[in-house]
């Protein structure tokens, strides 16, 4: 077993569906900060999640032939403010570590100084670069650190009293976007957010994360719907997959196509640059799929069921809630 892995139930489900992690502890749902010390293994009705910070599974190289494929349609998936030149490659460094020491089987981080060298056997890398020379690294320290890892990430740096988000690789974005927030602070990004201000959520998580210490990882999880397996739904690309969610509520297939999204958030403080980490790694979970597992089939569909007007309408699932709570509350599945 390496590092954090836990143990998973062998129930026959599908690996996917194992290690799925479901978000929801309740019948109810509603925004909280909602966060936790990261690192600990989750058990849930299939199996479990959780045990490391950086998660590779099956998926891997599909979805960095995602990424590529989209970084070089839109670079601009891709930011960075040159004052955080230093935070990114502090960054890299923390990733690099925490991938070798939790498949030291398929990868491999030396550093000497500012000699180091990096062995993914996964994607196919073995290079040795100079810490801090761009010029060393395919694509420069930002974008090597998109290839490597299946999460999306931004850094936040600390100025002012207040978060900035100047820092990151977006490409499988829940209809928001990166070339739009890049710049912004942390209030003004979450400001859209039904209920947030109002309770004062945006303030607390904002004092907390300030407050985070190195060595210290939180996580949270956050979750929507979208359909087919479809990683990017950002803001950008609203013309193509827009008109799916419109006509899904009609079609057959729609336990097949309709997805639980969710997202697992880890919140980092670099130990060697002060920056905050924002890793952002995205699972997808057919209804079809979910209901393999008959308890998360039931809570899911009272979740939406009993989801708030404002909070159906921020995500999206007014024509979708009703058919896809229907399908996943029948007692003839």
């Amino acid at each position: 077993m390496t590092r954090g892995g836990g143990t998973q139930m062998d129930t026959g489900l599908p690996a996917h569906v194992r290690r799925f992690p479901f978000p929801f502890p309740h019948g109810q749902y509603m925004y909280s900060v909602n966060v936790e010390p990261a690192g600990r293994f989750t058990p849930t009705a299939a199996g479990g999640w959780g045990g490391r910070i950086v998660d590779v599974d099956g998926g891997y190289s599909r979805d960095l032939t995602a990424r590529r494929s989209i970084l070089a349609a839109d670079p601009s998936r891709a930011a960075e403010d040159p004052q955080m030149r230093p935070s990114v490659w502090g960054t890299l460094n923390y990733v690099l570590s925490e991938l070798a020491g939790s498949y030291p089987g398929s990868m491999r981080y030396q550093r000497s100084g500012s000699r180091c060298r990096w062995v993914n056997e996964l994607a196919g890398t073995n290079l040795s670069f100079t810490y801090g020379d761009e010029s060393t690294l395919p694509g420069g320290a930002l974008r090597f650190l998109s290839s490597q890892m299946q999460e999306d990430f931004a850094l936040l740096d600390h100025r002012g009293g207040a978060l900035w988000l100047d820092a990151g690789v977006v490409t499988f974005a829940s209809n928001w976007s990166l070339r739009f927030d890049v710049g912004l602070p942390f209030s003004e990004i979450h400001a859209p957010v039904p209920r947030l201000a109002d309770m004062g959520i945006i303030e607390r998580a904002e004092k907390f994360l300030i407050g985070l210490q190195p060595g210290e990882p939180y996580r949270r999880t956050n979750w929507s719907v979208s359909v087919d397996r479809r990683l990017d739904i950002s803001t950008e690309t609203y013309p193509v997959w827009g008109p799916d969610r419109a006509g899904i509520a009609e079609d057959p297939a729609l336990p097949d196509r309709l997805h639980l999204r969710v997202e697992v958030q880890h919140l980092v403080k670099v130990p060697s640059t002060g920056v905050l980490l924002f890793l952002i790694r995205t699972y997808l979970l057919s209804l079809r799929d979910l209901a393999l597992v008959p308890q998360w089939r039931t809570r899911f569909g009272e979740v939406l069921r009993g989801l708030p007007e404002d909070l159906v309408e921020y995500k999206g699932l007014s024509r979708i809630r009703e058919p896809a709570a229907a399908w996943l509350l029948a007692e003839d599945i």
